[in-house]
């Protein structure tokens, strides 16, 4: 039996901060010491990490990446992102289907599970895609072991776009797991980009994308999406909110486990605004589009209503090259993985909210979301996947530190006043002090629906 030890931590775990120490065996918590331990633990592990006073929260989910393998691999890996996310606190992800070949049947989503098995760090599920007519395909989902079904109703990277009327009504209404969506209004998109061609030619600017990829479309696609999850009883997961206006669609006056449709923010709409696209210019480019500072505020108010319950990354990396492009050419997306922890530390203590928050955020909430099995909490019987994050050990972001395969970040030049020092997934102690476990690999996240 492998035993680890934790000691002088502090615990930030379902609301509460509280000083003591964690008990690993092998790759479960075995119990949680909020007084004292037994002095013979120290002689019975193997290992004993002193958290020297510094924050000990569950592993970060994040419901949404795309790390690019199959066939995108010029921009990123699944064995160079989850390393990068290792490095960030992050101990399980779910990627998404538009890779190379498209994961929309079960053949290609199984080759994902393998790719995941022999070369990621951390734990993983991958969604399936829905397409205009793979309905064949998702009823053969095992919903036990993927997370969820994938719906692009606004195409951006891969062109998955479903724009079928009778497609959605019955994807929605035959769906045995978790829908997630991407929504915006494919109609106005086209619209608006006709409009500033007609008025800019090729020098539209990045600072236009929010106006291009606007408002009205993002909740024209929204409503829609609630509309079919509210007709169907479908469990609907909108991902990436950008807008104050979207909001209002969703309801917090029942309990986040009772809920059939959930809201996501992610790390750039809540970092940047409008404003930063004079500087950042296509770095920033994302779909949906980073909006108004109104609108940032409205999501930070919206996760504090508890109208809105996830924060996730959406990390979509593409090469330096490709973002140098100008905007009509460039992709949109960009890599967030390796510092979504300390951006969101570094935005709750600007904004004078407690730790906790963050992690019943990144942590709680997309295990209840999602029906994880034993993770995203610190309670016996789980699974040992912990973060130790120090507060006060600041780290400047440079193209010398960043992990991604594509070697850049939005945030570069960028100090958070805070660092993760030490990961452990399932037990093991992957990630300490910039040095990783290179023969360690994740496992599959299971769920319980």
């Amino acid at each position: 039996m492998s035993k680890k030890l934790i000691i002088n931590a502090k615990i930030v775990n379902e609301g509460q901060v509280t000083e003591g120490a964690v008990l690993i065996e092998n790759d479960i918590i075995e119990e949680i010491y909020h007084v004292s331990f037994p002095e013979n633990l120290l002689q019975d592990c193997e290992l004993v990490v002193d958290a020297e006073n510094n924050y000990l929260l569950p592993g970060i989910i994040d419901d949404q990446v795309h790390f690019r393998e199959p066939g995108l691999t010029h921009k990123a890996e699944i064995f160079t992102e989850s390393r990068a996310a290792v490095a960030g606190g992050i101990t399980s992800f779910m990627e998404m289907p538009n890779t190379k070949p498209q994961a929309t049947t079960i053949e290609v989503l199984n080759e994902k599970f393998k790719l995941g098995a022999a070369n990621s760090f951390a734990n993983y599920s991958f969604f399936m895609g829905a397409t205009n007519d793979n309905f064949d395909e998702l009823n053969k989902i095992d919903i036990k072991k993927v997370c969820g079904i994938k719906i692009f109703m606004g195409s951006s990277t891969g062109n998955m776009l479903v724009d079928n009327d009778e497609a959605l009504s019955r994807i929605f209404s035959e769906a045995r797991t978790l829908v997630a969506t991407h929504c915006e209004d494919e109609a106005t998109i086209r619209a608006n980009t006709e409009k500033y061609k007609m008025k800019y030619g090729d020098a539209i600017s990045p600072s236009h994308h929010p106006a291009i990829r606007n408002h009205f479309a993002c909740l024209l696609s929204s409503q829609k999406a609630v509309h079919l999850a509210r007709k169907y009883n479908t469990r609907l997961h909108v991902l990436h909110l950008s807008t104050a206006v979207e909001t209002a669609l969703f309801e917090n006056d029942i309990p986040l486990e009772q809920k059939r449709i959930t809201g996501e923010a992610c790390i750039h709409h809540l970092w940047f605004t409008s404003e930063d696209y004079a500087e950042k210019g296509n770095m920033i480019k994302w779909n949906p589009a980073v909006k108004n500072y109104s609108d940032r505020e409205a999501l930070w108010d919206a996760l504090q209503a508890g109208k809105l319950d996830v924060i996730a990354t959406d990390h979509a990396p593409h090469t330096l090259e490709e973002k140098q492009m100008p905007y009509l050419s460039a992709p949109s997306g960009g890599p967030l993985v390796q510092h979504s922890l300390q951006a969101m530390a570094d935005s709750l203590t600007k904004r004078k909210l407690p730790f906790h928050l963050l992690v019943q955020w990144m942590c709680h909430n997309p295990a209840v979301c999602f029906k994880i099995k034993n993770r995203g909490f610190i309670r016996k019987g789980y699974f040992a996947d912990l973060v130790i994050f120090n507060p006060n050990k600041q780290y400047m972001v440079s193209r010398e530190n960043i992990l991604y395969k594509c070697k850049w970040s939005p945030f570069e030049g960028q100090t958070f006043h805070g660092t993760p020092t030490h990961t452990f997934i399932n037990g093991k102690l992957v990630y300490n002090k910039g040095k990783f476990d290179e023969n360690f690999r994740g496992k599959a996240l299971e769920f319980d629906r």
